[in-house]
């Protein structure tokens, strides 16, 4: 399967590759960066999640793509739609490296991931699982029309469930 290559202003979202080892491994070390997601990861650990991310796409014909920076080429975080096993539907996830946090990457990032889920995809009822402590990730996805549809408890945690509308 050809992983798509999207853009918006800033960002280009993209398929990853080798070469993205290092920085995505950095990213998933970072204990800001996965507070409120999953455990911090070493580097092998981020090369099963980000081997994993590719996967997605071949397992689902969809999935996360790499966020790119397009001003300086950088990789910023990951980004997509995607449907884990023990989800509540086809969800919308990203995480951003804090050297760009609060510039409207993320917002960014989402909605042109919802665009994609509703234009190429057809999806409907789209989620983003949300940690009740995220507020940055709330305020996106609020931003982005998503309305507060329930609470799920997951692994023995609360979490909340936004559901973007549908076109």
């Amino acid at each position: 399967m050809e992983i798509p290559t999207l853009q918006t202003d800033r960002l280009l979202l993209r398929p990853f590759s080798a070469a993205d080892v290092d920085a995505y491994a950095e990213l998933n070390a970072n204990q800001e960066v996965m507070r409120y997601i999953d455990k911090v990861q070493d580097r092998e650990a981020a090369f099963r999640s980000l081997c994993a991310n590719i996967g997605h796409w071949h397992v689902r014909g969809y999935g996360p793509w790499a966020v790119e920076d397009r001003a300086t080429g950088r990789l910023i975080g990951r980004a997509g739609v995607l449907a884990w096993e023990g989800k509540p539907g086809p969800e919308v996830g990203y995480a951003l490296h804090p050297s760009v946090w609060g510039k409207g990457y993320g917002r960014e990032a989402v909605a042109r991931c919802l665009r994609y889920a509703h234009e190429t995809m057809g999806a409907r009822g789209v989620l983003s699982v949300i940690h009740p402590d995220n507020a940055p990730s709330i305020r996106v996805a609020e931003k982005l029309g998503a309305f507060l549809d329930r609470e799920l408890v997951m692994k023995g945690e609360l979490l909340l469930v936004y559901r973007y509308p549908d076109p």
